[in-house]
């Protein structure tokens, strides 16, 4: 291929070129990775990580063969920053693992609670004391594909409701949640749908 260009393209486009694509996907893989690692899914982080160090010795290894080429250094700092921001949009697109939704409301929740569990979600209610008086405490474990879903029903019962949503790294039993895939992941399943305003 390199006797089809001339040694200047090859030097100055081609070489950055291949370091700029391969440092994007090799960070994208990376930021993955983090995710599978937080999430608890060991053996996709572990493939994650082995892609993502080949790409990258590869990459590194094209740049101590031109060190003095600066394309080559701004190649692999591009790559690396649009890397990041592939890697951070295509993660949060991510249907993986469960999440702990909490909603504090200060009327009674029994409609919500009743929404919520004809749309098979395991919910626990409980009283307590806010600054202004009694609330109603909801907990509702979920899988994290279906948040919108379960944000919607929340506004809909309440749409001035405090609500939090945390990432949960286990769960003990499923005894408290619907006969559903709770982990979000299948092989045809790594990302939900795009869906407007996300």
């Amino acid at each position: 291929m390199q006797g089809l260009l001339s040694s200047s393209t090859w030097t100055w486009v081609v070489i950055p070129l291949l370091i700029f694509c391969a440092r994007i996907v090799d960070v994208t893989v990376g930021t993955a990775r983090v995710v599978f690692v937080s999430r608890g899914y060991r053996l996709l982080a572990a493939c994650a990580g082995f892609v993502e160090v080949l790409i990258w010795l590869l990459a590194i290894g094209q740049i101590m063969k031109n060190l003095s080429n600066p394309m080559c250094y701004i190649a692999y700092a591009s790559g690396f920053a649009l890397g990041n921001y592939i890697g951070i949009t295509l993660t949060e697109r991510m249907s993986l693992g469960i999440v702990l939704v909490r909603v504090i409301v200060n009327r009674s929740a029994e409609p919500l609670v009743e929404a919520l569990r004809q749309r098979n979600y395991g919910v626990t209610c409980i009283e307590g004391e806010g600054a202004f008086g009694r609330v109603s405490i909801v907990f509702s474990i979920i899988p994290r594909r279906e948040v919108n879903e379960a944000v919607g029903v929340i506004k809909t019962f309440n749409p001035k409701a405090f609500y939090s949503i945390e990432d949960v790294a286990s769960v003990s039993e499923n005894k408290f949640i619907a006969p559903r895939n709770i982990l979000g992941i299948g092989p045809f399943k790594l990302f939900r749908p795009f869906r407007k305003g996300k």
